[in-house]
């Protein structure tokens, strides 16, 4: 019977204690053949521990200058698609000694199973002995992760992940040197539609956690920058296209079109009605809507080129400016103002317009290592 590979272990680490020597040496024993460590910029103090290490037989990368998490895992693993392509796979695990070698082999079967997936190790932070700001950044993050990217993940900070070595070049590709990096590979894997995988693993904090190198507020801010970011983004360009609209429909129907005696009073299909409010908003949507393409394109989702999606975009833009209409229209009817109508009317659907955006205009059709 052949024997069972295992895939390659990577372990970034900053400045580590004598637990992460006995952590490689237990993998080891375990079956781990192949295991990468990436000395984060450590300080000269910390090399009598990673000497340890290598002497176990594992490989030691690293650099004088800490850069983050996020460039040592992209160090490792371009290491790894050179010296070991043909490896079973990858499995990252941290060097604070939160995964344990149990769980590390568990996501390996799980990985051989089903290598298409992208697996996590996820903790369960139901459990009374979680650190009260972990369970409730974690709980937060999965909810935001849940609306803003479609995909439920009880545990979106873990370090420990396996994939099929195929996916390296993506890997190394999405964008970012510290925390926000592996947020940025589970968004990036959601656009994609990497199937994301998440194992329960055992939920350890040493000491209360105190030996992560995690900045609270600051790579806090990070990883919810990277979450919100194509949100961020798209309110940015939804309020520069409002103000476009909003003005030109006003210049229009109060000022150019009284100006200019134009008083249209024609029955269309549907029961619709075309006159100067109407056309008003038609005309102001019509410009607004192709600056809101060109920014969504290229600054909100990133889309690699148009095709397709700017068939979607008007195929949206349709139904988005027919709502609009009515529901000015109807909230006209009840004595609602025209400008007040509007402001009602193109708020609310504002929301509507961009999950649309995001899980059809443009799902499929973006930049792989693109920022979120």
């Amino acid at each position: 019977m052949p024997e069972k590979r295992l895939p390659v272990v990577l372990i970034p680490s900053l400045e580590p204690d004598d637990r992460l020597p006995a952590y490689v040496s237990e993998l080891m024993a375990s079956g781990f053949s192949r295991i990468v460590v990436v000395n984060d910029g450590s300080s000269p103090d910390y090399q009598p521990v990673f000497d340890r290490i290598s002497a176990l037989g594992a490989t030691v990368l690293g650099y004088e200058v800490n850069r983050g998490k996020g460039y040592a895992l992209k160090t490792g693993y371009r290491w790894i698609l050179e010296h070991e392509p043909d490896c079973a796979g990858v499995l990252t695990a941290d060097a604070d000694g939160q995964h344990t070698v149990p769980d590390c082999l568990r996501l390996a079967e799980k990985l051989a199973e089903e290598p298409d997936a992208l697996w996590l190790g996820s903790r369960d932070f139901d459990l009374p002995n979680i650190p009260p700001k972990s369970r409730f950044g974690n709980r937060m993050t999965s909810v935001v992760f849940k609306l803003l990217h479609g995909v439920w993940l009880p545990d979106t900070q873990t370090g420990l992940r396996a994939f099929r070595p195929e996916e390296l070049p993506f890997m190394i590709s999405v964008e970012g040197d510290r925390y926000e990096y592996e947020m940025n590979v589970l968004i990036g894997a959601a656009r994609r539609k990497l199937p994301i995988r998440p194992l329960t693993i055992e939920t350890v904090y040493e000491n209360n956690n105190e030996g992560t190198h995690f900045h609270p507020i600051r790579d806090s801010w990070r990883i919810y920058k990277v979450i919100l970011g194509s949100f961020i983004r798209f309110m940015a360009s939804s309020l520069i296209c409002f103000a476009v609209d909003y003005l030109l429909f006003n210049l229009l129907f109060y000022l150019l079109f009284p100006a200019l005696g134009v008083h249209l009073n024609v029955a269309l299909p549907l029961g619709l009605t075309l006159d100067d409010r109407s056309l008003s908003n038609y005309t102001a949507r019509v410009f607004s809507s192709a600056l809101n393409f060109i920014l969504n394109r290229g600054v909100v989702f990133k889309a690699k080129d148009s095709k397709g999606a700017a068939w979607r975009y008007i195929a949206t833009c349709v139904l988005i400016i027919v709502l609009s209409t009515l529901g000015i229209k109807g909230l006209g009817a009840i004595g609602v103002p025209e400008w007040l109508g509007k402001l009602i009317c193109d708020t609310l659907l504002y929301f509507v317009s961009y999950f649309i955006q995001r899980k059809w205009v443009f799902a499929g059709n973006r930049k792989e290592g693109a920022h979120a």
